[in-house]
């Protein structure tokens, strides 16, 4: 008797599985944060059923046709199945990878669009400073979930907006006005990880 050790029958240690309520819980806030309620639209799709699975920490959004094809491959080869919407780190909280820039980009309620000389430094991991701002989405508050796009509408990055639209507006150059979480910089940086 007694627990099988991983691998030995039944699904190892870093299996393929759905999410837990809680944890489910934890993606949908956070992409509340930046798509509000279009986050029914990744589940209720008109093309095909799509679901969220867990595997290694990382949670994957996948249609349930992939997921059933995904069943003929050995759990212990599977690196990755769909689009990786980011992962749970040791103490529990969801981050969002930068893998899930397309979803958030095509559902995104705010979007800020950046200058083309800051372009660069918010591609090598920096805030974005009032003096870097072309434009934002128009009553987007403090705390809310932004796309970072460029002047020619390219999807960038995500972040965290400091200060609200209205509050931009007074801010000088130097303020800081959306706190960095991701960019397609960290494709390079971080390419090991991916």
């Amino acid at each position: 008797g007694g627990p099988r050790p991983p691998g030995a029958g039944g699904w190892p240690a870093a299996a393929m599985r759905p999410l837990t309520e809680p944890e489910l819980a934890k993606v949908f806030s956070k992409l509340h944060n930046f798509i509000g309620q279009h986050v029914k639209s990744l589940i209720d799709r008109p093309d095909e059923l799509y679901a969220f699975r867990l595997h290694k920490n990382k949670v994957y959004y996948v249609s349930e046709g992939l997921v059933r094809r995904a069943t003929s491959v050995a759990r212990e080869h599977l690196v990755s199945l769909g689009t990786c919407l980011g992962r749970f780190t040791k103490s529990g909280h969801f981050r969002l990878a930068i893998t899930s820039l397309e979803i958030l980009a095509a559902y995104a309620k705010h979007k800020l669009w950046l200058k083309p000389a800051a372009e660069m430094s918010f591609l090598y991991g920096n805030h974005v400073l009032k003096s870097g701002l072309a434009k934002i989405t128009e009553g987007a508050p403090t705390n809310a979930g932004v796309v970072v796009l460029s002047a020619s509408d390219t999807p960038l990055g995500f972040g965290v907006l400091a200060k609200g639209t209205t509050d931009c507006r007074r801010l000088d150059p130097t303020a800081m006005v959306c706190l960095h979480q991701s960019d397609v910089g960290e494709y390079l940086r971080a390419e090991e990880e991916m």
